[in-house]
């Protein structure tokens, strides 16, 4: 189970990394002024946009803004938790992760499904948001698991309880 435990943990960390920096550099570009960020940036976005052909960021409907504005503000804390959790192996890990999981889902179910039912993603678009689901059940799971040997309290590491002598 531990080694189950590691690579979620090593997948969830990855993932975490890239969203740590794509959230505030690239997805805040979708609901705060360009004028903020680099020229760099800017081209980046525009150029995954004509690339994957993504019309929620191109044409920016009020319930994307929203999700985006979920991500920066809720989720993206989040992500730098969890990897201070990984790294710490900290016992609030599985909270956390429960927390970022159950987020994600939520907001990638009526993200994937506008997609879908309005016809206007791509495959090669869909292909780019599907593993979002995956890293969601991933870091949901993660979340349900035990914790692993090195961060739950044993019987060895508490004190002995005081017993009362009779006489």
């Amino acid at each position: 189970m531990v080694a189950v435990v590691k690579l979620i943990d090593a997948i969830l960390f990855l993932f975490f990394i890239v969203i740590s920096v794509a959230a505030p550099l690239i997805d805040s570009q979708t609901c705060l002024p360009l004028c903020l960020f680099p020229n760099v940036l800017v081209d980046l976005k525009i150029w995954y946009t004509r690339k994957f052909d993504d019309y929620l960021i191109a044409q920016k409907p009020h319930f994307f803004v929203g999700m985006i504005w979920l991500e920066l503000l809720f989720q993206w804390p989040l992500v730098l938790l969890n990897i201070y959790g990984i790294l710490g192996a900290k016992s609030w890990l599985n909270t956390t992760c429960l927390m970022y999981g159950v987020s994600v889902i939520s907001t990638m179910v009526p993200l994937l499904s506008e997609m879908v039912w309005s016809g206007k993603a791509s495959d090669k678009l869909l292909m780019l948001y599907l593993p979002f689901i995956g890293l969601g059940v991933l870091a949901t799971l993660r979340g349900l698991l035990l914790h692993s040997a090195t961060t739950t309290p044993t019987d060895a590491n508490r004190p002995p309880l005081a017993r009362k002598k009779r006489a």
